[in-house]
């Protein structure tokens, strides 16, 4: 799927393309399903380019499953025929994909291959910013917006099996499935101001990390939100990109604010934050206390489909694309 120009959902068109030729370092993946993100959304507006220098054909697509259909010559430890998993940059809407040899992540054995590119973006985007920059422990409480999201429902599932607690905001809709994944405070975030549910949940004291998505006149309600020394980690801006912060109100909280992004880290980072993702959260997987969460799966040839219904922010988890 190639974005010709930049625009609306008709300038998403199918063609061939050539092949992607692995490095020494890579491996090629035949992709059986990729899933959409709202990075998508903005790179087809011509407001989220992939990094890098533009490609002669810009296909998106930030995270796949499938199997390796070849090898680099200096990769020892996968072979042709592996179900995977993983992130990239760009590219994954497409029959065929490249990546980085420790970018990849196996298919846990009791998942199907085509419900893993479920997994990739949203769980590692929601363990990178809530336990890697966030800091969040056995104990700690998180304030996570968009809580239907895939991040969202992707941050439920790790704060609970980690042993915290976590409040979601939400839409009045989404609030019994949020509720199903574990979520202990449910907010409908039309009918309640967050901040005085957070306030009396934590009797005042606030949560150790919030995680947003939203931006805009959010931020310096989180700053109420988060308790001294608490963090705020920035991992999108669907509610505006410019925010006013109470500078008086931050310092003595003493706390941190966090801004993130997996697409545009250099290689190093993100095979770190791959392996760190592997080693902590992965085992869940296989053991049952994390799932994928789909809602919905569309062909290839609808994805201007796809594209239309998640901008009506209905979904609750993942919209799967299948090859």
């Amino acid at each position: 799927m190639v974005i010709t120009e930049y625009g609306d959902v008709d300038v998403l068109k199918i063609q061939e393309v050539p092949d992607p030729d692995p490095g020494p370092d890579q491996v090629l993946v035949e992709v059986t399903s990729s899933a959409m993100n709202r990075a998508d959304l903005m790179q087809r507006q011509g407001q989220y380019p992939a990094p890098g220098p533009k490609p002669a054909y810009e296909v998106p697509g930030l995270e796949y499953s499938g199997r390796i259909a070849a090898v680099g010559s200096q990769v020892m430890d996968w072979a042709v025929g592996d179900a995977v998993m993983g992130i990239v940059a760009g590219g994954a809407m497409a029959e065929l994909v490249v990546t980085h040899e420790r970018m990849l992540q196996p298919v846990p054995s009791n998942l199907d291959v085509a419900d893993a590119a479920a997994i990739p973006e949203v769980f590692m985007t929601a363990h990178d910013a809530l336990v890697t920059q966030g800091m969040l422990g056995s104990g700690a409480r998180a304030l996570v917006h968009a809580g239907a999201s895939g991040v969202g429902t992707a941050s439920i599932q790790i704060v609970k099996a980690l042993g915290g607690e976590i409040a979601v905001t939400c839409s009045a809709g989404k609030a019994s499935a949020c509720r199903d994944l574990g979520a202990d405070v449910v907010i409908d975030y039309v009918e309640h101001d967050f901040v005085d549910v957070i306030t009396e949940w934590t009797d005042g004291s606030g949560v150790d990390v919030v995680l947003d998505v939203i931006g805009g006149e959010y931020l310096a309600k989180n700053l109420r939100c988060v308790k001294v020394q608490g963090r705020i980690v920035q991992v999108g801006a669907m509610g505006g990109p410019v925010a006013s912060l109470p500078l008086g109100a931050l310092l003595p909280k003493r706390a941190s604010l966090i801004g993130t992004v997996l697409r545009s880290r250099p290689i190093e980072q993100k095979i770190d934050a791959n392996q760190r993702f592997l080693k902590e959260l992965f085992p869940r997987f296989t053991d049952g206390s994390l799932k994928p969460v789909i809602d919905s799966r569309y062909r290839l040839e609808e994805i201007a489909d796809a594209h239309t219904y998640m901008a009506t922010n209905a979904n609750v988890g993942k919209i799967l694309i299948d090859l």
